[in-house]
């Protein structure tokens, strides 16, 4: 997600081909590596005693329908539309949900169903860069049968090299992953289009009546396969989840105009090449090309799953950064690799999260069809995610009927969960895999939110209104000495523990005060930065605004406060912090486990200093117990 540099002012450009390339690069690169083990995982189920016409003609329209009825009805045409000031993605679309939920309770369940959807996105950044990189560089078998040993080992390769060129930024990359993916969209339409024109009946699998056929005759086999049908529209969630970064129209019309025709094609083609020779189910994908061509397209797609897979990193960074900010995972070090673009950022905590779990999948399940099992879950969790999320927002902030809300979402969700269902049958065979992740994250981003919210509480309760202490500060005969002092509050209105401590222990307040509160909301860019309210003679409170794709930056932000009349000299100003020690309250409102993992996260997030970049040698830290 990270990785354009086309921002969403996209949006209001012409339609240039350097955009269509830019979104060719980023959005597709997921979906456009599916070819690669889509048909064969899909087909695998029913070749134990041959393949009948019938059986790859009906896999074949099913897995058409499903790029019509999930990428293009759902995503391109309906949740496209649900944007978040031009952002997408399943936290854009949550924070837009919560916006229009009409009570806590319902604002409750979006919070919660969102925070799935997160969770089960981070699972499914492990398994993309496995199962794409496995499934390109397994072509080499297809090549030459001695290649096979070396499969492993040159994916790890590839793969760990990916993660530990992260802090570079992607800017240099950027510029050739839009033309890499083109030929690579033209490579998938042209194989494919080949074998149509030597086998063309296989285009009548674009009537829906063989996918119904095909689901009729087997009906508990057929839906079992749905759970390797859904792996052709695998990154489906990254046309919305790139919105913010080229704009809705540009996404469509490369979906609409090459990307679909592109894929069809491929597929028809496979399907067309099973027709004429069973044997092919080997490898329908790499089959497809003749042999001299064999080689040059397994570089081709290495090199395509590597951006499927660059895509995939950034969009976990993208989102890591949401949860932080959102208030659902402790503070965590945020690098910015580009100098123009906010969107440009690596945290290394999570690329070595990452890094770590892609190389015990790859170690554990050796082959992209074993790894396909665990696949899906993650993705069709998501998709069920995204469709309860959208239909809250089409009802409630576009103001659908209900009616037409229930006939349009209602039977897309039934496939979202048909799809997911299917899946849950493939936990034993791996599919656990993205469960254990994603309830792993739900439980430590629902801990943190619970914790913090009650942190909040016992400081409201145990602080001194703001007001309050200001109206008796004439009278106290405090001790004023030179300088800038600034204290960072969660609570605006109340007093900061930091600033009680500093006048307990050094009897002494500074000239000019500033209490500074940031605000993260739910948008993805604040529109009003700053709020500066006198409070008293040389104190000020200053509210800063952050939005969940933003960074703070507390001392650039003060250094603007000249706009508003107050003088702000950094040379000048210390910052005074609270570090807070967790305990136990009398009677706790957190279980035993879930205050040891609070304190936990709570002891390795990254320090205020760092997060909100203030300078470490102008802080004070004054630590205070707080019990919850």
């Amino acid at each position: 997600m990270a990785v354009s540099s086309i921002t969403a002012s996209s949006e209001s450009r012409p339609m240039t081909p350097a955009l269509i390339l830019g979104v060719l690069g980023v959005v597709f690169g997921d979906i456009g590596t599916s070819p690669l083990y889509a048909m064969r995982a899909s087909l695998l189920h029913f070749s134990a005693d041959g393949l009948e016409r019938w059986e790859i003609l009906g896999v074949l329209s099913l897995i058409f329908w499903s790029l019509i009825l999930v990428v293009t009805v759902k995503y391109v045409l309906l949740v496209l539309r649900a944007d978040n000031r031009g952002e997408g993605g399943i936290l854009a679309l949550m924070a837009l949900a919560q916006r229009v939920g009409r009570s806590d309770r319902s604002r409750r369940f979006v919070a919660i169903v969102g925070v799935i959807g997160a969770a089960l996105f981070f699972g499914d950044g492990i398994i993309t860069p496995a199962v794409s990189v496995l499934s390109a560089v397994e072509g080499l078998k297809i090549v030459s049968p001695a290649l096979e040993e070396a499969v492993i080992p040159i994916s790890l390769v590839i793969l760990v090299a990916l993660f530990l060129v992260q802090y570079r930024g992607t800017h240099g990359l950027g510029k050739v992953f839009g033309p890499i993916t083109a030929l690579w969209f033209g490579s998938l339409g042209m194989l494919g289009l080949i074998e149509v024109i030597k086998e063309p009946e296989v285009l009548v699998a674009l009537s829906p009546h063989h996918a119904i056929t095909f689901c009729l005759r087997y009906q508990l086999a057929a839906f079992i396969a749905l759970g390797s049908v859904v792996l052709a529209v695998t990154g489906a969630e990254a046309l919305y989840a790139d919105m913010g970064h080229f704009g809705a129209r540009p996404i469509r019309f490369a979906w609409l105009w090459f990307v679909l025709p592109s894929l069809t094609l491929n597929y028809l083609g496979q399907g067309a090449l099973l027709l004429s020779d069973q044997h092919a189910l080997e490898n329908p994908f790499y089959l497809l090309a003749p042999d001299w061509l064999r080689l040059p397209l397994v570089v081709l797609a290495t090199l395509a799953t590597i951006i499927a897979s660059q895509a995939m990193i950034s969009g976990a960074f993208s989102i890591g950064r949401q949860c932080v900010q959102l208030g659902f995972l402790p503070r965590l070090v945020v690098h910015h690799t580009s100098e123009t673009e906010e969107g440009q950022i690596y945290m290394p905590q999570i690329n070595y999260a990452l890094l770590a779990g892609v190389v015990i999948l790859v170690l554990s399940f050796h082959t992209s069809d074993n790894l396909a099992a665990a696949y899906g879950i993650a993705v069709t969790g998501t998709f069920l995610c995204t469709s309860t999320l959208a239909g809250i927002v089409l009802r409630r902030k576009f103001g659908w009927p209900l009616l037409s809300v229930v006939a349009v979402m209602v039977p897309l969700f039934l496939l979202d969960a048909a799809f997911f269902i299917s899946n849950v049958l493939k936990v034993p065979d791996g599919g656990w895999v993205p469960l254990v992740l994603g309830l792993v994250l739900f439980v430590m981003m629902t801990t943190w939110r619970r914790g913090r919210d009650l942190l909040f509480d016992r400081f409201r309760q145990d602080s001194l209104p703001l007001k309050s202490f200001l109206a008796r500060l004439p009278q106290s005969r405090t001790i004023r000495v030179p300088g800038i002092a600034v204290f960072m509050t969660g609570q605006a209105d109340y007093l900061p523990n930091a600033l009680l401590h500093n006048l307990k222990h050094n009897k002494v307040l500074h000239e000019r005060v500033l209490f500074v509160t940031v605000i993260n909301e739910d948008v993805p860019q604040a529109q009003e930065r700053r709020e500066v309210t006198e409070m008293a003679p040389n104190i000020h409170r200053v509210i800063i605004r952050y939005g969940f794709q933003e960074s703070p930056n507390i001392p650039r932000e003060l250094e603007a406060l000249r706009e508003y009349g107050v003088d702000f000299d950094p040379m000048q100003a210390s910052y005074f912090l609270g570090r807070e020690t967790l305990v136990a309250a009398a009677v706790p409102k957190l279980t035993r486990w879930q205050q040891a993992l609070f304190s936990v996260m709570s002891r390795n997030a990254v320090p205020a200093t760092e997060f909100f970049r203030i300078p470490s040698d102008r802080v004070v830290e004054l630590g205070v117990r707080v019990a919850i």
